[in-house]
């Protein structure tokens, strides 16, 4: 299927094109569209003869793509004795709300002076158009021998909601010695990212017709005093702070209560979602135990019979500041662009951490765009940038790739 109705090639090679189909496949999460835009993209790499395949784990409804261009596969020649490096990008976009708002149409993919408009346009299709077109151009040096190794691309589901399609992907045989995840860092590398953890602080009220509320107990009258407490838990969090990934934070993003009720009724039970960004020195153990000693004071000191759970769970992850992977983009990435290149972290959260933290694969985050951009109305990505980190990317996996770079063990190390 393409989105295009104008007879425009199906399965595009160049990058403005190809990053202008995918964001045009609607694949929102929530609910978890992502069907439609995986498929097409494993029929863009059979198209080109690469090996692709469309994964069912961890929901069959929800397929993504794994694809790999040398380390045996049918397609091409090479033996596997070289390092793999992983290009990792995800499929899923956050909704892109009341289409009205948007001055450029979320799911046509328009592009206007030298931009890319649309939802997924910066977060991340455009990544994933990149690492798509890196193993396409890096196929007949890696089938002829030039190159030793293989790349393997990741077309992950589940992303913005903390599914775990990265990790599925990796267990399922997708990985690799270095992991690079395109996610938009202005081609900043980023060997360091906060983790994120979602809690949701609740306590009991007791319903009754709102026309005799001292027959109940309102939950709403305990938000100021939660609401204060939680404030004082963030102002203590930002005297934290990492020299790469900046501070700690404690946000308080959402209070529910009564909304699934009738109005003239005092709520059950009132719901408050704290979003906590957890640096690379912080344990989830001991921040579940700080919300766990804030839920205690508010029972002592205040009799509010508050319990918690934690949701979404992004662990934090980080490598050394001058890991080869890192040297190796960065050195390329200031050839070709005009972008920092100082050690640096990411304050949001990526599925860098899979490879990090749960597989051992070490990985930056480092792509094209401005995460200003990300879920915003009139989300865009500037082409040239876009254009730039394709031959950057493909630049910095010639060397690693190259026979003779390093021993195949350096990404170990």
């Amino acid at each position: 299927m393409s989105p295009f109705e104008d007879g425009s090639d199906q399965y595009p090679t160049e990058l403005a094109e190809l990053a202008a189909v995918l964001v045009g496949i609607e694949s929102e999460n929530p609910p978890g569209n992502e069907r439609a835009c995986a498929e097409y993209v494993h029929d863009w790499f059979a198209h080109h003869d690469i090996d692709a395949t469309l994964l069912d784990e961890p929901d069959p409804e929800r397929p993504q793509v794994g694809a790999r261009v040398g380390g045996g596969g049918s397609d091409d020649s090479d033996d596997g004795s070289g390092p793999t490096l992983v290009l990792n990008g995800h499929l899923d976009v956050v909704p892109a709300g009341d289409h009205d708002e948007w001055t450029h149409p979320p799911y046509e993919g328009t592009v206007e002076d030298g931009r890319l408009y649309g939802r997924g346009s910066v977060d991340m299709k455009t990544g994933v158009a990149v690492a798509m077109l890196t193993a396409l151009r890096l196929r007949p040096d890696i089938v002829d021998g030039t190159l030793d190794g293989a790349v393997v691309v990741h077309a992950a589901m589940g992303e913005e909601t903390a599914e775990p399609g990265t990790r599925a992907l990796l267990e399922a045989g997708f990985t690799g010695d270095y992991g690079i995840v395109l996610e938009p860092t202005e081609l900043r590398v980023a060997t360091s990212e906060k983790g994120m953890a979602w809690y949701e602080l609740s306590w009991p009220g007791e319903p009754t017709h709102a026309s005799r509320p001292d027959n109940g107990v309102n939950p709403n009258e305990h938000v100021p005093t939660v609401l204060a407490a939680l404030a004082d838990y963030d102002a203590e969090l930002r005297g934290r702070t990492d020299p790469l990934c900046g501070r700690a934070y404690g946000t308080v993003t959402q209070v529910v209560s009564g909304a699934d009720s009738n109005k003239a009724v005092l709520p059950e039970r009132a719901f408050v979602t704290l979003d906590r960004r957890i640096l690379p020195d912080e344990q989830i153990e001991d921040v579940d135990g700080e919300v766990d000693a804030l839920v205690a004071e508010l029972e002592r000191d205040h009799g509010i019979e508050a319990t918690w759970e934690r949701h979404e769970t992004y662990a934090s992850a980080e490598i050394p500041v001058d890991h080869e992977l890192a040297e190796v983009v960065r050195d390329h990435t200031a050839a070709l662009a005009d972008a920092p290149t100082e050690p640096w972290g990411i304050r949001a959260s990526t599925d860098v951490r899979e490879f990090v933290e749960r597989f051992d694969v070490p990985a930056i985050t480092w792509g094209p765009g401005s995460l200003d951009q990300a879920h915003s109305v009139d989300e865009y990505i500037d082409l040239e940038e876009a254009e730039t980190g394709l031959a950057v990317l493909e630049r910095a996996a010639r060397e690693l790739l190259t026979v003779g770079h390093g021993d195949g063990d350096s990404a170990s190390q």
